[in-house]
Parts: C-alpha cells; structure tokens; sequence
C-alpha cells in the first residue's frame, strides 16, 4: 500500500469517526480541561499539545492542559476519581506507571481504579549511543558487555520505567550483565549520555527524533522499523523478542458514564486517524497504537500486567 493510500483511508476513517464525534451526545460539555499528571515539557504534554488544534476542529471547543505533577503521577491519578464525570475532565495516564506503582506501596489508587479511555501512542524503547560511540552496531555493545560484565553503564528515566523494566529483560535474553543508571527523566538521561558519563542510554524514539545528528540509535523496540528512522533495525530483527516502551493514553473518572467513556474513547480515535496529526507525532519519533475503550482495553492491560509484573520483581522494583 502506498503512503497516498495510507493517507487516504485514515483520511477516510477520520472522516467516520468525525461523524461519530460530532453525535455523541452531550459530549463535549463545554471546553474540557486535560490534566496532564506530570511537570510540562515531558512527552506527556508534548502530545496533549499536538492534540488541542483537533480536537477544536471536532467540537468547535476548547482542550485546556492543566498539570498535577508530584509521584511519577501517583497524585493526579489518586485525585482523578474526585473529579467531574461528565466529560469535562479526562487525564493522562502512562504505563508502566499505572501498573507498577499500586504494587510499590500505598500511592493512593489501584491499578482497576484507573478508567482507560484510549491508549493512543507509545515512545518505543532504544538503545541510543552518541555519534562518536565506539559502538556501530548492538553486537558491538553486546561483545563489549560479555567482555567486561556490568562494565557497560545505561542512562535511563528512573526505576521501574519502561526503561528499566526492558534493560533487565534485554540483559536476561542477550546473556549480559550491564548497569542501568536511574536519572529523573529523559532529559537528564539524555545529558548524561552526550556528555559521557554512560556508555549508552536506555532511551526512546524520540530521543533520536529531538537529538538529530548528536546520536545514533541501534536498535528499537517496535514490531517494524519506525519510519522516521529506517535504517535502524528492530530488536527482533536482530534476534531479541522485544516490543515495548512508554505508553500513554487518557482515562476519566470513575462515575462517568458508559455513552461519555465512549464518546470520549471516539474522540481520541478520530484525533489519531487524522492524517497530519499522525505525521506530526511520527516525525517527533512517536509511535501511533490505537486501544479503545472496553473489552479490548481491559485485554489489553491485561497483557501489559502480565508483561511488566515479572521484568519489575527481576529488576527488584516490587516484591
């Protein structure tokens, strides 16, 4: 299928889903503040932002961002299900956070007390090296690593990340011993990776899409190679069963109704068919998922659970 004909039908499903949107109720209230559970500048608010312009032209209203931070998210979502159920209100959510946290300690929400609407993107897993690293390839990093055990050093967005959680599953299936180095964000990672501190970073996708020339990334954590980046391949590709990253989507509070969940569910979906928001988050090194509300989310958290639980306790994030 060519990209004109890619574009053409998400062209066609927007259009659809337009139609849906537009019916759904008394869906939007009002303007609708989304409350990203994060300090702006991260990934989290990036992609909000990118959504605001779509959704105005699906309502005629306003998406206003607003931001709780404190807990790696733990306080905006123990607050979510006070909030305003119908429809006004909707929240970030991000995983492995949502999972991984409740099992930490007492946070103030479970895991079932988070309402997915839609899970619309994730930021995929890489290993990034700076462009003058010795390492051309994985095999080169690997070799080093089987060489000298836990010599090579990761930057990486805190414990118990998607980060973290895939070092330790990397490590496991690569038959090596390398150390992650936990720093408070992506940012910082990325810092301590350009100016050397680390042989390489756990990092994202969109490290390689913000950093340009400065890096090179060897391999990504996606079932095909990622668009903007095809000349880099797949874990799988190369012999490693890994798809994984930092997936983000939106939740409501627990009160609202079954026909808002949807309408808010349909919402997102027709701001991800949109051909150029789509190219947009994809040249930002973003990668698009779509996972509606129901039984297809609750499967698919499922899945996640049974993924991230196991990789948490080997890596002694949880018991």
């Amino acid at each position: 299928m060519t990209k004109f004909t890619l574009y053409a039908a998400a062209g066609a499903i927007a259009a659809a889903l337009f139609a849906a949107t537009a019916s759904a109720g008394d869906f939007p209230p009002g303007q609708v503040e989304y409350i990203i559970p994060f300090g702006p500048g991260g990934e989290s608010d990036i992609t909000a932002r990118l959504q605001q312009p779509y959704f105005e032209k699906l309502y005629g209203e306003q998406m206003i961002v607003s931001y709780k931070p404190g807990g790696g998210g733990a306080v905006g979502w123990s607050q979510l299900n006070g909030m305003g159920a119908d429809g006004s209100v909707i929240m970030g959510v991000n995983l492995p956070h949502t999972i991984i946290k409740p099992l930490q300690g007492n946070v103030g929400f479970e895991t079932d007390d988070i309402v997915n609407a839609y899970i619309f993107h994730y930021t995929p897993d890489a290993i990034v090296v700076r462009a003058d690293s010795p390492y051309q390839s994985l095999d080169d990093l690997i070799a080093a690593a089987k060489e000298s055990p836990r010599k090579i050093t990761f930057s990486g967005s805190g414990k118990g990340t998607a980060n973290h959680l895939v070092s330790v599953r990397f490590d496991e299936l690569a038959g090596i011993e390398t150390t992650y180095v936990s720093f408070k964000g992506t940012g910082a990672a990325v810092t301590a990776m350009l100016g050397g501190q680390v042989s390489a970073e756990w990092g994202y996708t969109t490290v390689g899409g913000g950093q340009g020339d400065k890096v090179r990334m060897l391999a990504v954590a996606m079932e095909e190679r990622h668009p903007a980046f095809p000349d880099v391949p797949t874990f799988r590709e190369l012999g490693y069963d890994i798809v994984s990253g930092a997936y983000r989507g939106v939740a409501v509070p627990k009160d609202t109704p079954e026909e808002t969940r949807q309408a808010v569910s349909d919402a997102i979906a027709a701001i991800n068919a949109d051909p150029e928001f789509r190219q947009k988050m994809i040249d930002g090194g973003f990668a698009l998922i779509d996972v509606p509300y129901g039984p297809e989310m609750d499967a698919w958290m499922k899945a996640r659970a049974e993924e991230y639980i196991p990789a948490a306790r080997a890596a002694g994030v949880i018991d």
